[in-house]
This record gives C-alpha cells, structure tokens and sequence, in this order.
C-alpha cells in the first residue's frame, strides 16, 4: 500500500508539473512577445525623438510602451506565481519522499535485523523441519523465499525513492533560482517603467510649450482624415446602394413573373368558372444588411467573418496598437479614431484579414486605401503604398495587399471594420 501511494504520488506531482511547465511556456513567450514590441516601439521613438518638434506619434508611442511594460511585469507575476506553486508541489514531493523514505528504511531495518538473527542455514533449517507436517515444511520454505526476494524488492524502492528524492531536490533549487532571477527581472522592469513614465511626464511637459504647434498639428491630421473618412464612407454607401439596386431589381423581376403568373392564373379560373386565386403580397424592400448579403456568396461571406471575430487574422505579421479605436484628448485637442493604428516597421506587407472583394483602391495625398467588402462588413487599409490589387478584384485571407506607408519617420497601419454603415472597434475582431 505504501509503494502505491508512493507511485500515486509521484504521478500526480509529475502530471501537476507537466501542467505547469506548459502554463510556465505560454507566460515565457507571451513575455517575449511583449519586450519585442517594446524593443520595436523604441526603435521607433529614438528616430522622431531626435525632431525638436513634439509629434502625436511619440505621445502615442510612450503610452503604448508604458502599457506594454505594465503588460510585461504581469506576465513576470504570472510566471512568479506559477513558479510558486511548483515550489508547493515539489517541497510537498520532497517531504512526502522523505516519509516514505524513512518508513522504507525503517521496514528494511527491521528485515536486516532479523535477518542477521537467523543467517545460520542450521536455524533455517530448523525452523523448515519443525513444522508439524509437509505442507507447513513448504509454506515455510515458500516464506523464507518470499521474504529474500521482498528485501531485495525493498532495497530497490529505496534505491529508487533516493533517486527520485535527489532530482526533485535538484528540481526545486532549479525553480527557486528561476524565482530569484524572476524577481531581479521584475525589479529591472519596474524600474525601466519608472524611467517610461518620467518620460512621459516630461513630454507632456513639453506639450504644454508647443500647445499651439501641437493643436495645429491635430488639425490638420483631423482635416486629413476627414478627407479620408468622406471617401471611406462614400465608397461603401456606393457598395450599399449598389446591392439595394440589385435587390430592387431582381423584386421588380420576381413581382412582374409573378404578376403575370397571377394573371394567367385567374383567366384560366375564369374560363373554368371558378374563383380566381388570391394574389401574392407584394414583397417588402431589403434593409440594407439583407441587400448586401442577398446572394448565397455574399451571406457565406459575411456568416464566415462574423463567425471568426476575436479570431481574425492581423493586417501586418508583426506591430502594435499605438493608438485605439474611439474618442481621444490630448492636454485641450482631441480627436476620433475610426479604427486602431498599428505602428510596424518600415515596408511590413499589409494583408487582408478575411476573402472577399476589394471594391474601392484610392489615393489620397499621395497614400492608398484600399477598402474590402465580405458581405455585410468592410475592411480599411490606410496608408499604403505599391498596392498589388485593384478595384474589382477577389483576394484571400492573408493575401498581399501592399505595404505599409513611411509617414515622417513611423510606419503607421491605419486599420478599420464596418459593417454597413456603422463602425466597429477592430480590437475586438482581431486576435489577441
């Protein structure tokens, strides 16, 4: 009984171990993840920091960082906590293989003991022929061989235990110096957050001595994108009125058949003198989702992009999200995102998140935006340059698109969802 709560034991502590290394895994490389985008938004920094002019991008970059280092040292919690409880579990193993170590011990104490009160063959053989019949004679026989044999078993699970006790001990003064390099890491990281956020005080210290540049700075951004947004939205009402027409058509088509269906239908009543059949109501107009997904092509599409939101792949293979979706202020300017900006590196392809049908490739002060539709939802790229698809065209989920447009010295996606008419907030799409 003992030997099989000592193997229960060690396989559920090997089990337990095997979760955690897998969770110890995912954490190390979600920390990775994360100092690499720290790394690339540096990069980034130091390029415009040098300018003495104070620009939207490098507030936006700060706070994507001060973000990102927070994100970093919970992962460093999160692998300290999880270094944790291997510790429990392997302090738990230790003292549990030390017990059973000791109890082990003491039982082959015990045998060797009364081993050495009968090594004599004279007592052994003794003890065989003083039993009371033959069949006795051969239990006896059959237990002094039993009890050999148990010792030797014995002396191997002690064995085995000790061994097992020495790598687990090894196991544990491994993790507890994972913990304390952990700890150093995390002490490293809080205070590079610290120096982030200096930073950050100091920039807006700044802002408030180019408050005017700045201002003029957002507006014209704001005036630009308008420009932008008014072509965005104007290409994808086109694309709504379009499929409203075609749907209006095909009922005009459908209600003419079936008029005239009815019309044959009631002269043939009349001639055999019978009442004419109750007309058909006259079909109701489509609301602007049913036109769009009006054919079986078009529904498949939007069902499969629906069905892959928080799935969806990301416009470019490696970025970070600079600056969300929704209203933002800056010290008394502010502003609103349509979508999210994905700060990259210089050059990155830009690829469509989902098939579908580009219906729109414009140029607007010099950058591309190329707009997607998939059914009911539409996908923006703005800011690209050397576009590979054109107006008309069907792409692939992944495929090539073009690349990201320099602006000044940032990289800058400009990414953005629609369904219909109505915007959505891409990071909900996106996966995380």
């Amino acid at each position: 009984m003992k030997v099989h709560k000592l193997v229960f034991i060690l396989f559920f502590s090997l089990f337990a171990l095997s979760v955690s290394a897998q969770t110890a895994n995912e954490l190390r490389r979600k920390k990775e993840a994360i100092q690499r985008d720290i790394e690339q938004l540096q990069k980034s920094l130091n390029k415009t920091a040098s300018g003495k002019k104070l620009t939207l991008q490098q507030i936006n970059v700060i706070n994507t960082q001060i973000r990102l280092r927070q994100d970093k040292i919970g992962a460093i919690n999160s692998e300290i906590k999880n270094l944790d409880s291997q510790i429990s579990q392997n302090t738990n193993t230790v003292h549990t293989l030390q017990g059973q170590l000791g109890d082990l011990k003491k039982e082959y104490a015990g045998m060797i003991r009364f081993a050495q009160r009968n090594r004599n063959s004279y007592d052994k053989m003794m003890f065989i022929f003083a039993a009371r019949d033959f069949n006795q004679a051969y239990k006896r026989i059959k237990y002094l061989q039993q009890f050999s044999q148990y010792r030797k078993k014995q002396a191997g699970y002690i064995e085995n235990t000790q061994q097992d006790l020495n790598g687990k001990i090894k196991v544990l003064d491994r993790t507890l110096k994972e913990k304390s390099d952990l700890l150093k890491e995390q002490e490293r990281e809080r205070e590079r957050l610290g120096k982030d956020k200096s930073q950050q005080s100091a920039v807006l210290n700044s802002l408030s001595k180019q408050e005017k540049t700045f201002k003029q700075d957002i507006a014209s951004k704001k005036k630009q994108q308008a420009q932008i947004d008014r072509a965005i939205r104007a290409a994808i009402q086109r694309a709504i009125e379009e499929a409203r027409r075609k749907a209006a058509e095909e009922a005009r088509i459908a209600a003419a058949k079936a008029a005239a269906e009815a019309k044959a239908e009631a002269a043939k009543a009349k001639a055999e003198n019978r009442p004419a059949p109750v007309a058909a109501p006259v079909a109701k107009a489509k609301t602007n989702s049913e036109a769009l997904t009006a054919t079986p092509e078009s529904a498949k599409l939007s069902e499969g992009f629906e069905s892959n939101r928080g799935r969806l792949p990301w416009p470019v293979a490696t970025g970070q999200i600079t600056e969300r979706f929704g209203m933002h202020k800056v010290d008394q300017a502010s502003y609103t995102n349509n979508g999210v900006d994905i700060t990259t590196a210089p050059g990155t392809s830009v690829r469509a998140v989902f098939s579908g049908k580009v219906i729109k490739v414009d140029y607007i002060q010099g950058r591309a935006v190329v707009i997607i539709m998939h059914g009911d939802y539409f996908t923006i790229y703005q800011n690209l340059r050397d576009v590979k698809v054109s107006t008309g065209s069907t792409v692939e989920t992944k495929q090539v698109l073009g690349a990201v447009a320099t602006t000044g010295d940032d990289a800058i996606l400009k990414f953005q969802i629609w369904r219909g008419s109505s915007i959505l907030n891409p990071e909900a799409w996106i996966s995380k």
